[in-house]
């Protein structure tokens, strides 16, 4: 650890489960939302699609001059299952058809990460994957879990840290990168622009 202040880190990204992450990891991200309209952005595959539209929203928010010399990582997340990105459900019909084909399955949980140094102008990016065994909740489990608002409001309608945890069997891979951001990616993303993680930890009061 150095004396001098951390470098800034600007998370892209209104997610408070990424933004959790990043806290419990010893960081201190300001949040700036890109406002970028996802759809349209369009990719031939899942994992594409993911990177896109994590590097669209980061470049948005490193281009305004307010987040000068600072780190931005923008990130963002779909469900690949039968090569088909799924990504937040658009109503509650929907997020209940998508549980009654993922149940009993795997599905592959794509990440896009993009990380700027607005210091420097060197941008890098990377797509993490993890496998995310579903159980087999019954009809009613569904219909209560849709009922409850939560899978509207996340990539492939659940997530490991929320009511629909009950409902993964497991997973293969790195847990945080499900739950929106996989921490060593990123610490690979900032080691490539010559920035340690370490450096970025928020001093302790």
């Amino acid at each position: 650890m150095t004396d001098h202040a951390p470098r800034r880190l600007v998370l892209a990204s209104q997610s408070p489960a990424r933004l959790g992450l990043l806290r419990q990891a010893g960081l201190a991200p300001e949040v700036l939302v890109s406002g970028f309209d996802e759809d349209s952005v369009t990719a031939p595959t899942p994992a594409e699609l993911a990177l896109a539209l994590a590097e669209a929203k980061a470049s948005l928010v490193a281009g305004r001059p307010e987040v000068a010399g600072a780190l931005v990582i923008g990130c963002d997340s779909v469900l690949d299952l039968d090569g088909q990105a799924l990504g937040k459900p658009a109503d509650a019909e929907e997020a209940t058809a998508r549980w009654k084909a993922m149940r009993g399955r795997v599905g592959l949980l794509r990440t896009g990460h993009c990380l700027w140094d607005t210091a420097s102008g060197r941008q890098v990016s990377a797509t993490a994957s993890t496998a995310v065994r579903f159980g087999e909740p019954t009809d009613a489990e569904i219909a209560a879990y849709v009922a409850s608002g939560e899978p509207l409001h996340v990539a492939g309608a659940f997530t490991l840290d929320g009511r629909s945890a009950p409902f993964i069997d497991g997973i293969d891979g790195d847990h945080g990168n499900v739950i929106g951001l996989s921490l060593p990616l990123l610490r690979r993303l900032l080691a490539e622009l010559g920035v340690p993680i370490t450096e970025l930890w928020a001093r302790a009061e």
